[in-house]
């Protein structure tokens, strides 16, 4: 793997190294759509989701609920997987059947389209930016030195052994996108605004009649945690691997595209199980060089792209996925340093 650096200087081949590589991905035909995949992909996820409520009723008022819970929380993840690759486009060429199956498919697990979309998109367009991307906004944990040394309330208190909280914190991702969907509804500049706020809310209230309509209170609230905490921990997992503990980029870094995407994601290797369970986002630097690929085709753009950038001499990154987050963990631990040595505003 050869050396390069984040450079404004990419800029000046800005388009022809992408170009070239667009070249060669269209001609493999991997940007064809993969109908046959889908249909079974989506088919396979809804049994689950409506097999895992059929077994939630049938379980009833019984511990064993617990283990429902467990598995509904990776159906839930899964459901996340099939939106995140509508809205990119991948299923369907429409725009409007598109929206419509992606909102249907955020709406199952309480997560509002609008909000997701927006925020996700302007990730894709500067990923690792920590002025720009807003997964990299520190509002619980600090991803840099100079957000540390100016960090205050949670992520002051936090981000000192943030690196030791991360997974635990995971634990919250699935409450937290619930409450970010809903605290979204406030902007008015959000496309379909009332229509993300109804499907919420009767999300929410079809949620919780049904736990508390089949389960006594205490055994409620024991689902609804179990549930919505591993949820949100695989969920947070899935996405941990991309980029923690890649280069973070400032506004004023204007890498060309291709080196953009590529220097800030990272990849991870794995089989198919890998395949199945990151929803191919394993595959994170083809993902976000070429998003409206189909996932099953990731695989198969990878060779294509490692050799690209190897002619390049552009860093490609792929490494196992205790390794992604072992890196992931080091970066954060780094980036709380400034806390740990009491100068944070210094």
């Amino acid at each position: 793997m050869t050396s390069t650096t984040l450079s404004p200087l990419g800029s000046e081949i800005a388009g022809s190294d992408f170009a070239r590589l667009s070249r060669k991905i269209t001609d493999a035909g991997l940007q064809g759509r993969r109908p046959g995949y889908y249909t079974l992909r989506i088919i396979t996820v809804a049994a689950l989701y409506a097999g895992g409520w059929t077994a939630f009723v049938l379980v009833g008022s019984s511990w064993w609920t617990l283990a429902v819970a467990a598995l509904l929380a990776v159906v839930f993840g899964q459901v996340a997987l099939v939106a995140h690759d509508v809205a990119h486009r991948q299923v369907f060429r429409r725009r409007r059947v598109s929206d419509a199956s992606g909102r249907t498919a955020a709406a199952s697990i309480g997560m509002g389209y609008g909000w997701w979309q927006d925020k996700h998109t302007r990730h894709h367009a500067n990923p690792n930016n920590e002025d720009l991307d807003p997964d990299l906004d520190p509002d619980l944990l600090v991803w840099s030195q100079d957000q540390a040394r100016v960090a205050s309330g949670l992520p002051r208190l936090l981000g000192r052994w943030q690196a030791f909280l991360f997974f635990p914190l995971l634990t919250l991702e699935g409450f937290n996108l619930h409450v970010s969907s809903g605290r979204a509804l406030a902007n008015r500049s959000l496309k379909h605004r009332p229509l993300d706020g109804a499907l919420l809310f009767a999300h929410c209230a079809v949620y919780l009649t049904v736990l508390f309509w089949f389960l006594p209170p205490g055994m409620g609230l024991a689902f609804l945690a179990v549930h919505q905490g591993l949820f949100g921990l695989y969920l947070g997992s899935l996405f941990a691997p991309n980029h923690k503990g890649m280069p973070i980029l400032k506004a004023g870094d204007r890498p060309d595209f291709l080196r953009r995407q590529v220097l800030t994601s990272r990849n991870v290797n794995g089989g198919w199980f890998t395949d199945i369970a990151l929803g191919g986002l394993n595959h994170q630097i083809e993902h976000h060089l070429f998003p409206s690929m189909p996932s099953p085709n990731l695989r198969k753009a990878r060779v294509l792209v490692r050799r690209h950038c190897e002619e390049l001499g552009v860093d490609y990154l792929e490494t196992g996925l205790i390794a992604s987050y072992r890196q992931a963990l080091s970066s954060l631990h780094r980036a709380g340093a400034p806390l740990r040595r009491g100068n944070a505003h210094a």
